[in-house]
């Protein structure tokens, strides 16, 4: 019975490992052609015309808290001035967005200081 199962797995495993290979293969062939489907005629000509598009990247993480001069945000330092500040705005109406503009502190720390002063509604399960 075991010994049947291990059988199984090591079967599976060079499937796993020829379809690894063919997988790399296929992708070597595919990105061989990249520069002659746009019209290049070597490899270094396409680089080079890829690498003259500015090559801006985005990424989740690596972004995130960034201006647009590239620099990260400076944290908000949350006191009782900035809970009392979301208090008062949150009871006159404004909306999350709002608040968060208004005190300088993102949307995520307005929502927490809404949550810890009791002014959300619990989620009806």
């Amino acid at each position: 019975m075991v010994t049947d199962k291990i059988k199984q797995l090591k079967a599976t495993q060079e499937k796993v490992a020829e379809l690894e290979k063919s997988i790399a293969a296929q992708l070597a062939r595919e990105l061989s052609q990249l520069p002659a489907k746009y019209g290049f005629t070597s490899v270094q000509e396409f680089i080079k015309a890829v690498k003259s598009t500015g090559g801006t990247r985005r990424r989740g993480a690596a972004t995130a808290g960034r201006k647009a001069g590239g620099k990260r945000r400076k944290r908000a330092v949350i006191t009782a001035d900035t809970k009392a500040q979301v208090k008062s705005l949150t009871q006159s109406g404004k909306t999350g967005a709002e608040i968060a503009k208004a005190t300088g502190i993102s949307l995520p720390s307005v929502q927490n200081i809404k949550k810890e002063l009791g002014l959300v509604k619990a989620r009806k399960k």
